[in-house]
């Protein structure tokens, strides 16, 4: 079996409403879906959720010649020497792409088994997995935060245990915010909250102050990703977990996190890290830290069901929210992309694992025609 055609979808969509966070507006949403195919049929599905045009070039132009015509079983072997081919870009697009060259290869290796992902890696210490609602997002209005509680009571309604909404507008309307939801949802749902790298640390410390007594599960990118200084401010700052991690691409990048001690929480994206491969090598340093990992997955159904696979993989730790991490990230937004497969949530807030091939789903190029703005096509020589 060798792979003989790399295909890449660019998927661009407008969500229905801007979707606010401390820094931007998210009014467009693009993605790049790729996909592997085999001389034998068999193919194997990745993505790139940041940068996708940027990642799409390095596929066509630098990688695929070191994919076309080898196994996708040999994922470990591509994934060394697709980094052994960069040079000074290790921690963004082409991190991207390998990212995502390699998800597709373990969803293909495993479909060719006829296994799951996780089988392929050793077999789950979990069927379930709990995940948490991602939202909401600031609106543009005269209150940015004033629909957070309406909003919040329908994720509660779905099923969910946990809710993380966007702060950082401000200290002091951090803190209202989160108080009044704490005291709407009560104790027993677990709270967070993402700054998305809004902050710098001297505000950043002051809104963990003011979130202090909503106990908070995490505070998650209060700063910019690579600003360690600011991160053990805000660690030093408050007795809240500080989570970040899901700009991370390269290894070197989570070790200087984890040796200055900037992170209770770590937050890899398996789309930015280096796909199924990337994300073990991040999970087992942070084991040698005793720091709970969990995936990033704002995206597709692509990477969120890579995260289900992957989180099933890791060791569980007790957080002191309504479950043990790991946690998976789930999109309520109304995300299209995320909805291909119906995806029900269980009354304690899980969702179990598909019991499908590879990653678990059947996604055909056909099924994001909706969505596709531009498609191309690598073929072995």
């Amino acid at each position: 079996m060798k792979v003989i055609e790399i295909n890449g979808f660019h998927l661009s969509f407008k969500p229905q409403h801007a979707l606010g966070n401390a820094r931007t507006f998210m009014r467009n949403r693009d993605f790049l879906a790729l996909r592997v195919k085999t001389d034998q049929g068999v193919c194997g599905w990745g993505e790139v959720f940041s940068s996708p045009w940027a990642a799409a070039a390095l596929v066509r132009h630098q990688f695929a010649r070191l994919v076309l015509g080898r196994s996708p079983e040999m994922y470990r072997s591509i994934f060394h020497d697709m980094l052994g081919t960069l040079g000074y870009d290790r921690r963004g697009p082409a991190m991207m792409a390998i990212s995502a060259i390699d998800m597709a290869l373990h969803d293909a290796a495993a479909r060719a088994a006829d296994v799951r992902v996780v089988d392929l890696l050793g077999g789950p210490l979990r069927d379930r997995v709990f995940v948490y609602a991602s939202g909401p997002f600031m609106r543009e209005a005269e209150e940015p935060y004033g629909h957070y509680g309406a909003e919040v009571d329908t994720y509660l309604e779905q099923g969910f245990k946990a809710v993380k909404p966007r702060a950082g507008l401000s200290p002091v309307a951090d803190g209202e915010m989160v108080t009044k939801l704490r005291r709407q949802v009560g104790h027993d749902v677990g709270l967070m909250v993402d700054i998305n790298q809004g902050y710098t640390s001297g505000a950043a410390c002051t809104s963990a102050q003011a979130m202090r007594d909503a106990n908070l599960l995490w505070i998650e990118e209060p700063v910019q990703p690579e600003d360690l200084a600011g991160y053990q401010a805000v660690a030093r700052a408050t007795p809240t977990p500080v989570a970040g991690g899901e700009a991370l691409g390269s290894l070197a990048s989570f070790r200087e996190f984890f040796q200055a001690g900037a992170l209770s929480m770590v937050q890899p994206d398996m789309t930015v890290c280096g796909g199924f491969s990337g994300f073990d090598r991040v999970a087992s340093l942070a084991d040698a830290y005793d720091l709970p990992v969990m995936p990033h997955a704002f995206s597709t159904c692509i990477n969120f069901h890579a995260s289900l696979q992957m989180a099933a993989l890791l060791p569980s730790r007790r957080g002191g929210g309504p479950a043990n991490y790991p946690f998976v990230e789930w999109d309520p937004t109304g995300n299209p992309l995320m909805e291909l497969f119906g995806l029900r949530l269980e009354k304690d807030g899980c969702v179990a694992l598909p019991e499908g091939p590879g990653l678990g789903i059947k996604l055909q190029p056909e099924m994001l025609n909706p969505w596709t703005v531009e498609s191309w096509t690598v073929h072995l020589p």
